[in-house]
């Protein structure tokens, strides 16, 4: 069995839940150099977003179904004026864990 390719992300509280109730399917991130290190060139099949640093917080794992340069949707958190996001697009959430 393969191992699985796993992305981690840390989100704050708003968008982990958007994302957990399946209305958030894009994450968005500044194109900075460290997010742009771990995306180009890179294939992952899942994301493992923390809500929060430490062993219990919440955790969720969501199926990776690539990245591209967007503006996004303002309602996710996307609409800047200054530039694209590297927007992250999501599929399934396929855990949930320490989450109310």
């Amino acid at each position: 069995m393969t191992p699985h390719r796993i992305l981690r992300l840390t989100l704050k509280r708003k968008w982990f839940n958007m994302i957990a109730s399946g209305e958030k399917r894009e994450e968005y991130r500044v194109p900075g150099p460290w997010i742009l290190s771990r995306l180009e060139g890179k294939e992952y099949d899942r994301i493992e977003f923390k809500n929060g640093y430490g062993p219990n917080v919440p955790t969720m794992e969501v199926e990776y179904l690539g990245w591209k340069f967007s503006f996004g949707r303002l309602e996710w958190g996307g609409g800047s004026k200054t530039g694209p996001f590297a927007t992250i697009m999501l599929g399934r959430v396929l855990s949930i864990k320490n989450h109310p």
